[in-house]
C-alpha cells in the first residue's frame, strides 16, 4: 500500500507533459514575492553605489554616495554611512548621514541615527539614539499616474 509522502499533494503528471502552470489556458502559479536582497555579512565593508538591491540588509559596514531601495535594515553592530532613499527602514545599528524613509523609521534599543533623518512615521525604542534632526514627512503621497493640478 502506497500513499503520497505530504497529504493533498497532486500525482506527478506523465513524462513529456507540460507542468499546469505552462500549459495553454491554464491559471499561472503563483509563486511567493521574494525582494531582491542584498546582505552585508559581519566583518564585511562596502564602499560606492548600491543599484537593484530591493532590500538591504547591513550587518557589516556599507559607505555609498545614494542608495534608493524598499527595505533598508542595519543590524544590531552594523554600520551605514552616507545618503540613503527607502520606504520602510529598522535600524539596530548606526546611521551615520542622510535617511530619508518615505514611510516607517524604526529605531531599535540598540540603534542610533546620526545626521538627518526624515520620515512619515517614526518609533524609538527605549534606548534608541537619535542624534542630529529630524524631519517629519506630511505631505500625502501622490497617487501614481493621477492628475496633477495647480494651485
Amino acid at each position: 500500500m502506497s500513499r503520497p509522502p505530504f497529504s493533498g499533494s497532486q500525482p506527478a503528471p506523465p513524462p513529456g507533459s507540460a507542468p499546469a502552470a505552462q500549459r495553454p489556458g491554464a491559471a499561472p502559479a503563483r509563486a511567493p514575492v521574494e525582494k531582491r536582497t542584498l546582505t552585508i555579512g559581519r566583518g564585511i565593508s562596502v564602499q560606492g553605489v548600491v543599484q537593484d538591491a530591493e532590500r538591504l540588509v547591513v550587518e557589516g559596514t556599507v559607505e555609498s554616495t545614494i542608495l534608493h531601495a524598499t527595505e533598508l535594515v542595519v543590524a544590531q553592530g552594523g554600520v551605514f554611512r552616507g545618503e540613503v532613499e527607502v520606504e520602510d527602514s529598522d535600524i539596530a545599528g548606526t546611521i551615520d548621514g542622510t535617511l530619508t524613509a518615505r514611510g516607517n523609521l524604526i529605531v531599535r534599543a540598540t540603534g542610533k541615527v546620526l545626521g538627518t533623518a526624515r520620515c512619515r512615521r517614526l518609533q524609538v525604542e527605549d534606548g534608541g539614539q537619535i542624534t542630529g534632526r529630524i524631519e517629519m514627512i506630511t505631505e500625502a503621497p501622490r497617487p501614481a499616474g493621477g492628475p496633477e493640478t495647480a494651485d
